[in-house]
């Protein structure tokens, strides 16, 4: 029975994320975990963490099948030994003073460990991502991502607590800490995501969306250059539509990551295909490219600045946070001869270095733009380290085209969503064929494509200053998280070992 309400509570956390966001299951998810722990062996509370975590991510992440069946079963496996080092840690806390604060640090130190360790980690679930259209949702703004974290999982120990309180006045003490807590958050969330959102039109962007002639899966981009022509195409179409309107003119073009499939540098073909969409549009354009090198059978997935009249880019950023075994393959040259079907990830990328943060020439001005490509809103230092790197705007260049269908791209959607409230910007969105639009920095929607089609839009965006304090503080309160997380989890093994001594001696 117990191992059946572990899985169901997994499975009812995981349902508070895009696409169904049915945020009012996740505090009474995570309570209900704590509830299930709380008096078992640690080696049977970790068994049930792991159910939760087969429960969570089988119900989130299962959209990996596009790329390889195989890789669904692994990745949840693994993902789940995250639940199962969380369950057990709060179970060896329970009996400590202040309990529900340690559970809720073990929570956090657990989604830490996910979004860093292997490999660069796998941050695509987290608490924080299910709040976004909850009053809590502006938090994001002072405490950031891994800090509304924290405080959901907090929430859900206070939960627990009540529930599992042997006395009526701890009870009721708790309840009101409970209730105090989600109030407190709930007011500056609201007050903060009910501020007018930017007015003035300091930069005019054109976004588009051009399509891919592939299907989901691998072979989504279809034939080579043909995203490409259908970026020049939906160029050229908004060009059209903008001259015959008398719409005012763009300032620049949004073009997203891999719209060109080719490095357009070093082939002359994709070469003058932007270099032609950039002559009709008479404006400059951010260009998604993947380029060749640094090195032989490597590649990199690049964003270009490439100023109109201009035969090079004037800048560029290399994405910086690659997915295992979807752009790279750890362990390569071992790993190949016994899974052949990794050959469809093709070249090895390599990832950049640098923030990314580019200077750009617009309108006689120069603007810092920062760059998020796809995988890496779900990584907080590449996210953070554009703002404070200065960017005045922020746009996200993404290849959602092999997840047409599934839920992946909402939930990318999501994540971009708390971005724009944790940074205090305006966040544009490009994507080659899933959900392009405009969020506010209050995470309201301006506008939204539809999945799978062809379009272009125009918006104006204000510039951006400062660093919010959610920026600031959440790495501080991640790590500070792990720390109190180890220190607690030592605490209570102690207590039990002296408990047991006590017993036998």
């Amino acid at each position: 029975m117990r191992a059946a309400g572990a899985v169901a509570a997994g499975v009812a956390t995981g349902l508070g994320q895009a696409p169904v966001g049915w945020w009012t299951l996740v505090i009474p998810g995570v309570a209900a975990l704590t509830l299930l722990v709380r008096d078992r062996r640690p080696r049977a509370a970790a068994g049930l963490g792991y159910l939760f975590g087969l429960g969570m991510f089988t119900t989130t992440i299962s959209w990996v099948y596009v790329v390889a069946w195989p890789a669904v079963p692994l990745l949840i496996a693994f993902m789940s030994c995250w639940t199962m080092l969380t369950a057990w840690g709060i179970r060896m806390v329970t009996r400590l003073p202040l309990a529900p604060l340690w559970g809720a640090c073990i929570w956090s130190a657990a989604e830490v460990g996910a979004a860093h360790i292997p490999f660069g980690g796998f941050g695509w679930i987290r608490l924080a991502w299910t709040a976004v259209d909850t009053p809590l949702a502006g938090t994001l703004r002072w405490i950031g991502t891994t800090g509304v974290s924290l405080l959901i999982a907090l929430a859900g120990q206070l939960l627990a607590a009540v529930a599992a309180a042997p006395v009526r006045r701890r009870r009721i003490a708790t309840a009101a800490t409970l209730v105090g807590l989600l109030a407190i958050g709930s007011g500056v969330g609201e007050w903060t995501t009910h501020r007018p959102d930017p007015t003035s039109a300091d930069v005019r962007v054109t976004i588009v969306q051009g399509g891919v002639d592939g299907t989901a899966g691998s072979y989504a981009m279809g034939y080579a250059r043909s995203v490409t022509d259908n970026h020049l195409s939906e160029t050229i179409a908004a060009v059209a539509h903008q001259r015959a309107t008398g719409a005012k003119a763009p300032d620049m073009v949004l073009w997203p990551e891999n719209s060109t499939d080719i490095d357009p540098v070093l082939d002359t073909q994709t070469h003058e295909l932007v270099t032609t969409a950039i002559a009709i549009a008479e404006r400059p354009i951010l260009v998604g490219a993947v380029t060749e090198g640094p090195g032989d059978d490597e590649r990199q997935t690049t964003a270009m600045w490439w100023p109109t009249g201009a035969q090079q880019p004037a800048g560029v950023y290399h994405k910086r946070n690659l997915v295992p075994f979807g752009e790279w393959i750890p362990f390569r040259d071992a790993l190949l001869p016994i899974l052949p079907i990794l050959k469809h990830v093709g070249r090895q990328s390599v990832p950049g270095t640098t923030p990314g943060v580019l200077s750009a020439g617009i309108d006689g001005r120069t603007v810092r733009i920062g760059d998020v490509i796809c995988f890496e809103l779900a990584y907080d230092d590449t996210v953070h380290d554009t703002v404070r790197n200065g960017a005045q705007l922020l746009m996200v260049q993404s290849n959602n085209a092999t997840y047409t269908g599934t839920g992946q791209p909402y939930q990318q959607w999501q994540i971009t969503r708390a971005r724009a409230i944790e940074s205090g910007r305006q966040i544009a969105v490009s994507t080659t064929s899933s959900l392009s639009g405009l969020i506010q920095p209050s995470g309201r929607v301006t506008d939204r494509t539809r999945e799978g089609g062809h379009d272009f839009r125009t918006y104006n965006l204000s510039l951006g200053h400062g660093v919010s304090a959610g920026v600031l503080i959440s790495p501080w309160i991640g790590w500070a998280s792990v720390a109190l997380a180890a220190a607690a989890v030592a605490a209570g093994a102690l207590r039990a070992r002296r408990e047991r001594r006590s017993a036998t001696g």
